[in-house]
């Protein structure tokens, strides 16, 4: 649907004064839902004009504009939106009813702000949405493309295909869940990563911060990212694009298919990354001599950093999801069958410091994704709605480390013996993962609404060794399962334009059974545990309009976030499960503001947040060290506090010029105060910031556009973005020195597009790090310099 966001720019073009027309010819009619009911309040709007009403009371519209041929755009609360092509006659009078069709979720009511930056405006939650329709001739991957928006960070351990972590609002990593289509990701597998995703495969992304919906059945306390594809019938369409950079990085992506008079539809996906990464970076040297009689003799170091060339780090990904189904049938509005198969390979450069450099260590595998999704209103009775979905994973990873070498960040290496650069191993994990959705609409009344959502999963990892040498990190003689059954039920009341509200409870219940540590370390010595933990949630959320303009929201939530297989179990190389996590569980509160007016050309949009989260019981990664083998650990650390508020200001003038930028201060605090539970001894660390997590960040944006330049329906844009950061800790504040600090930061961006035919055929070129600075996202891991890439870009079709 990607005319639905700029349908529904209507929200706000259509209170404007210059919509009281003094001449034109007079368009109206009535617009009714499915079952002949009236719809007030619907708003409708001609696109690509200031033309647009409101319905009455009675669902009746009237409004005037020249003769022409028109797209109608129609949008109520609760329904799906329509457009109609029209024509209005030049005397007379043209009449045109519209039916509505209910809507299967409440989440997708976005209004266009600027530059594809959205609101989702009359959802009681706090949401924004990136449209990608502005990106999709960029380079950039669905995570980059995040980074626009208030509150979100893209954390990254290095270059394409590096471990990353979405922060939002002062959480990372597992707190903050990713949805495709209101679909859990969890075991999707690294190569369908948000990171690798490329920005085309979505029509736009949705952000839920902290308080998040029924809708989605989820145990996040930092927020859901919803990866929103189009699904709109469409007759035959390609999209196809194919992009080349600097450390040898190629991106191709390929999306075509049809729906048929009858119904059919067929659709396929296609994408890959490839990319040596061989950029350069700064660090020390282990310098060695090789003696005559074989001994290694290692020089004092110099404590200089060097310049080196990254080498071992190789990745490639390639993906292909291919849909059949029917839509618009009368025992369903949709039912797809879709099978996906994905496939990795990477290059373990370093560990989880970048003192630690390997040479010859890497990872590989592919998963196996079949899935059905089903939609149906009105089932059985009227106005009662179902979407039910179900996937399985078929995931295999394999870690191998079996040189014998050591390796400098010079590429010069030594034998020493001993198999293995991190720790000798060649293993495979099996990872099996299936979910099912379950999604109950009902309305009563004309503003009552009734959710109930179930979601159930099930994971289960199986590991081999080829060597025959056991883990440090892990016991390949023992599964790992994790089961979790979500359900949540809300109430929704609409009972008009100005405000609305939800209140939702949920249940939570997870069992988990695999190998825990008995040492002291937390690591080794593994015993075989199940456990079991169930919670309840609840919360409420609402908005309201105090003038037209100038919205308000406020929402809270007390919610619990289960454990993720990584946090249980690890990752059978660099990462040391721990079974026996406990969940987190956390108070959050949002509350916000946002207003937007237009006056003649221009717009200006501002909003402003403020963000409360009490947790208990909240997993941090850790480090540690078994011999020489470097890992990371979870581990329940607590009590922490997240307090904090984000602002963001856009304006755009016609469609020529659009600007905007969003500064975020979210401060994280431990709020244990006691070194243990029983103890009075007070803990070095209270009320300081955690350590390694980002808290004063900003971006800005600006694009410059000329339309139809050099011919009719060509159009060049030229784009500007930064992103700027605090420097902060790399470990808790006051213990340590003052060197374990990642830098402050400040990057730029360059990019331009040309655009002939009206979107057909579209060429692009960007600069990336224009200034050369020198980048840190995780634990001191520098991220890539200056670089540069192209891109050509094909779209036929509707």
């Amino acid at each position: 649907m990607t005319h639905c966001i700029l349908a529904l720019l209507c929200l706000a073009v259509c209170q404007l004064p210059v919509l009281a027309q003094r001449q034109g010819t007079l368009l109206s009619g009535k617009i009714l839902s499915a079952d002949n009911s009236i719809v007030d309040f619907a708003t409708v709007y001609l696109k690509g004009t200031k033309y647009g009403c409101m319905t009455n009371e009675k669902g009746i519209y009237h409004l005037k504009a020249p003769a022409g041929t028109y797209t109608l755009i129609v949008s109520a609360v609760g329904f799906e939106t329509v457009e109609k092509e029209i024509r209005i006659a030049p005397d007379g009078r043209t009449r045109q009813n519209i039916v509505l069709q209910p809507s299967l979720t409440e989440l997708e009511e976005v209004e266009v702000v600027a530059s594809g930056i959205s609101r989702v405006k009359k959802s009681a939650f706090n949401a924004v949405a990136v449209d990608t329709k502005e990106l999709q001739n960029s380079t950039k991957n669905l995570g980059e493309a995040l980074q626009q928006l208030p509150g979100m960070k893209l954390r990254e351990s290095g270059g394409v295909g590096s471990d990353m972590q979405l922060m939002l609002d002062g959480f990372s990593g597992n707190h903050v869940k990713v949805f495709i289509d209101g679909v859990p990701q969890e075991g999707a597998g690294t190569a369908f990563d948000i990171n690798n995703i490329p920005v085309n495969y979505a029509e736009r992304i949705e952000v839920y911060k902290g308080v998040v919906p029924v809708g989605f059945g989820t145990d996040a306390i930092g927020g859901v990212i919803n990866i929103v594809t189009n699904k709109s019938k469409r007759n035959w369409f390609l999209d196809a694009s194919y992009s080349y950079g600097s450390f040898n990085t190629h991106k191709s992506y390929v999306n075509f298919g049809q729906t048929f008079a009858n119904g059919f539809t067929y659709e396929v996906n296609a994408f890959q990354n490839f990319s040596d990464n061989d950029y350069y970076i700064d660090n020390e040297v282990r310098r060695f001599e090789i003696m005559e009689d074989g001994s290694i003799y290692f020089p004092p170091q110099d404590g200089k950093k060097y310049r080196v060339k990254r080498f071992n780090d190789q990745f490639h990904n390639e993906a292909v999801i291919a849909k059949l189904g029917f839509t618009g049938k009368t025992w369903a509005d949709r039912l797809m069958f879709s099978l996906g198969y994905t496939h990795f390979y990477k290059e373990i450069q370093t560990g989880v410091y970048q003192e630690t450099v390997f040479g010859e260590k890497f990872r590989h595998g592919y998963s196996l994704m079949p899935s059905v999704e089903y939609k149906k209103h009105n089932l059985l009775v009227r106005n009662l709605d179902l979407t039910l979905t179900a996937n399985y994973n078929h995931n295999f990873t394999n870690n191998v480390d079996t040189a014998s070498r050591h390796y400098n960040w010079l590429g010069e290496y030594y034998d020493n013996g001993v198999r293995g650069e991190q720790a000798y191993q060649r293993s495979q994990s099996k990872n099996t993962n299936w979910n099912a959705t379950g999604n109950l609409n009902y309305r009563f009344g004309r503003i009552h609404t009734l959710t109930f959502h179930h979601v159930a999963s099930n994971f289960r990892r199986t590991s081999r060794s080829y060597t025959g040498t056991s883990s440090v990190l892990t016991a390949f003689d023992i599964p790992k399962v994790t089961r979790k059954n979500i359900s949540g039920l809300s109430y929704r009341v609409v009972p008009s334009e100005k405000w609305n509200a939800s209140v939702f409870g949920k249940h939570y219940h997870q069992f988990n059974q695999g190998p825990v540590s008995t040492s002291s370390d937390g690591v080794g010595n593994y015993q075989n545990m199940e456990k079991t933990v169930s919670a309840w949630g609840y919360g409420a959320a609402g908005t309201y309009y105090i003038y037209k303009e100038l919205q308000a929201k406020v929402s809270y939530e007390k919610a619990y976030r289960l454990p993720t297989t990584d946090e249980l179990f690890g990752d059978e190389d660099l990462e040391a499960g721990k079974t026996d996590l406990r969940p987190e569980n956390s108070h959050n509160l949002n509350f916000n503001l946002s207003y937007g007016h237009s006056f003649g050309k221009h717009g200006l949009y501002a909003e402003a947040s403020y963000i409360y989260r009490d947790t208990k019981d909240y997993i941090k990664r850790g480090f540690g060290k078994n011999g020489t083998t470097q890992f990371g650990i979870y581990e329940n650390h607590g009590h922490v506090k997240t307090k904090g508020y984000t602002v963001s200001l856009r304006y755009n003038f016609s469609h020529w010029f659009n600007m905007g930028g969003t500064y975020n201060n979210i401060d994280t605090r431990n709020y244990e105060r006691y070194v243990t539970g029983g103890s009075l001894q007070e803990s070095v660390t209270y009320k300081k910031r955690l350590p390694n997590i980002p808290y004063r960040y900003a971006n800005l944006d600006a694009t410059f556009t000329w339309r139809n330049l050099f011919a009719k329906g060509n159009t060049f844009s030229l784009t500007y973005d930064s992103f700027w950061q605090h420097d902060f800790p790399l470990y808790w504040e006051g213990i340590g020195k003052d060197k374990n600090m990642i830098p402050e930061q400040f990057s730029h961006n360059l990019s331009m597009s040309y655009s002939l035919k009206n979107g057909r055929y579209n060429y692009s070129f960007e600069c990336r790090n224009l200034t050369n600075e020198k980048l840190y996202d995780n634990f001191s891991l520098q991220k890539a310099g200056r670089a540069f890439y192209g891109k050509v870009r094909v779209h036929f079709g509707k």
